[in-house]
């Protein structure tokens, strides 16, 4: 059995690994397997249509790179494809997550009670199929804040200069820290913790925060490995929690 050590942080990395080991417990595999189609189905297909117009894409920006940036397009043509697969890999992953959150919060359930010994109040499909409007909500908080920020970000993006050097690094931050929202959040909501103050408590933890953040986006661009690293990451954020959160904010112990 894989136990985390309540109130003993690790780094983000640390926990983004566990992910992997947790996602093949005895007793959690079966928890794993409806955020894993969703994911695979979703993020598959998404991914196949993106590289077949990557082609078409990468030199219809480079057109709008100003004369005086010319002499870089060596380094601002793997920027841009960088830049398009966190963007997209950002959408579709964002996208899964809404589809698979009922399943993703059971999994971090499920789990949470594996490495603790705690009962949840609910348990089971059931009392995940009960909850479903509450966690719709929930999912319309994240994107209610989330999307005026990407939006400005992305604007960035039609800047001449900034939009080819400096956005697809503040777009890879912000990337990182809100796939830290996301994940973070299935635990933090299984208690009922406001989305507000779930948000202040990972502050407090910035630096894991993003770290995990970070490996969680570059893994959403990698082909093959972006289609299972949805349920890894909700298994390495409810250790996290587990660690981290769970003696603070626990509703159910």
């Amino acid at each position: 059995m894989v136990s985390s050590s309540p109130g003993t942080a690790h780094s983000g990395l640390f926990y983004f690994t566990q992910g992997w080991k947790l996602v093949t417990l005895p007793g959690v595999r079966r928890f794993v397997i409806l955020p894993l189609l969703v994911n695979i189905v979703l993020m598959g297909g998404a991914f196949w249509w993106l590289f077949s117009r990557l082609d078409t894409w990468i030199p219809s920006l480079m057109s709008h790179v100003p004369n005086w940036l010319q002499w870089l397009s060596y380094l601002l043509w793997p920027i841009m494809v960088i830049s398009i697969l966190l963007v997209f890999g950002y959408f579709f992953s964002t996208l899964a997550n809404w589809i698979a959150a009922p399943f993703n919060g059971l999994l971090a359930e499920q789990l949470e009670a594996r490495l603790t010994g705690a009962t949840p109040p609910d348990i089971g499909i059931f009392g995940v199929l009960k909850d479903i409007p509450r966690i719709m909500k929930r999912e319309w908080q994240k994107l209610a804040w989330y999307l005026p920020r990407a939006l400005l970000l992305l604007i960035l993006y039609f800047i001449p200069g900034i939009g080819q050097t400096v956005a697809p690094v503040l777009w890879f931050l912000f990337s990182a820290w809100m796939l830290s929202i996301q994940y973070c959040d299935y635990p933090f909501d299984n208690h009922k913790v406001p989305f507000k103050a779930m948000r202040i408590a990972l502050r407090e933890r910035k630096i894991i925060n993003m770290q995990f953040g970070a490996l969680t986006s570059l893994f959403t661009m990698i082909p093959v490995l972006n289609l299972v690293v949805m349920p890894v990451a909700v298994c390495g954020a409810t250790a996290m929690w587990v660690d981290c959160y769970r003696e603070k904010h626990a509703a159910w112990r």
